[in-house]
């Protein structure tokens, strides 16, 4: 399954907003749960966009230690993270609308 550009980033941005500071591969893992397996994610499409979002200063990184003893980067919104989030869910809601009144179209 396809999905639009622009979607991980917003899935990453809500799952650090539902979650708190996680490392890379937790955000990945708790993707996968939420979507019921419907998304897999590789470290390939993860980091990358965990990078992007710190350049654009979204989300900003701390060194920390994990669950399994190891040290790694624990990623966490920024305010500016907070206010595009709030962006992208809005834009998000118009377009599913959009999309869903074309598909109800009569006619």
């Amino acid at each position: 399954m396809e999905f639009p550009y622009g979607t991980l980033d917003l899935l990453i941005l809500k799952t650090l907003d539902t979650m708190g500071a996680m490392h890379g591969y937790s955000i990945a893992r708790r993707i996968e749960q939420v979507s019921e397996s419907l998304m897999r994610l590789s470290q390939g499409s993860v980091y990358p966009a965990l990078i992007r979002l710190e350049q654009q200063g979204w989300i900003r990184t701390k060194w920390g230690v994990s669950e399994t003893n190891r040290k790694v980067k624990f990623y966490e919104l920024t305010k500016t993270g907070e206010k595009q989030l709030r962006l992208e869910v809005a834009n998000w809601e118009k377009a599913t609308a959009l999309v869903a009144r074309f598909l109800s179209a009569k006619p």
